[in-house]
């Protein structure tokens, strides 16, 4: 089946907001301090609507399977970006979905006017982490600004533009 990414419709709030709560189970981030607790969970449509914001969806058909945004990031490096929300269920994993939401995501930001990206994850998600460092994404030692996921502990920033290349393809296979 092929795999349509697009930006959010509130129709897609509920399935979006049961994947994130799904996946973060699965790492075991089902907890205060995680995305878990962002009080617009169940309204990303809504959260994602102001200028500088934006939240994509992978859909199988009618299924929404996965997803991630972007908004601004309050930090010491100016016209910054958070990637925020990025999740898709393990069904869908490892088939290229991934890749394109984020290629989606990072061409997105660029045409925002974002200099950099800046995300925060754990260290449970080691796929996911070595997914980041093939995109580009460099590890931090400490959180910039106050993303306000204090259980978060591993910390990436990317600059900005993306331009998407062949090694990231190979890297992820």
């Amino acid at each position: 089946m092929s795999i349509l990414i697009r930006e959010i419709q509130p129709r897609d709030n509920a399935a979006i907001a049961q994947i994130i709560r799904q996946v973060l189970t699965e790492f075991g981030a089902n907890r205060p301090g995680f995305a878990w607790s962002d009080p617009e969970l169940d309204h990303l449509a809504q959260a994602y609507a102001p200028d500088g914001c934006v939240y994509y969806v992978a859909a199988a058909g009618d299924r929404v399977v996965g997803g991630v945004g972007i908004a601004p990031f309050e930090c010491e490096y100016p016209c910054t970006c958070e990637l925020q929300k990025m999740y898709l269920l393990p069904d869908y994993r490892g088939q290229g979905i991934g890749k394109r939401l984020m290629t989606t995501v990072l061409t997105a930001a660029d045409g925002l006017g974002y200099h950099a990206c800046y995300l925060e994850t754990l260290d449970a998600m080691t796929l996911a982490l070595r997914f980041y460092e093939a995109f580009g994404f460099e590890a931090l030692p400490a959180p910039l600004g106050q993303s306000g996921h204090t259980s978060c502990n591993r910390f990436y920033f990317r600059k900005l533009p993306f331009v998407p290349a062949l090694p990231v393809d190979r890297a992820l296979g």
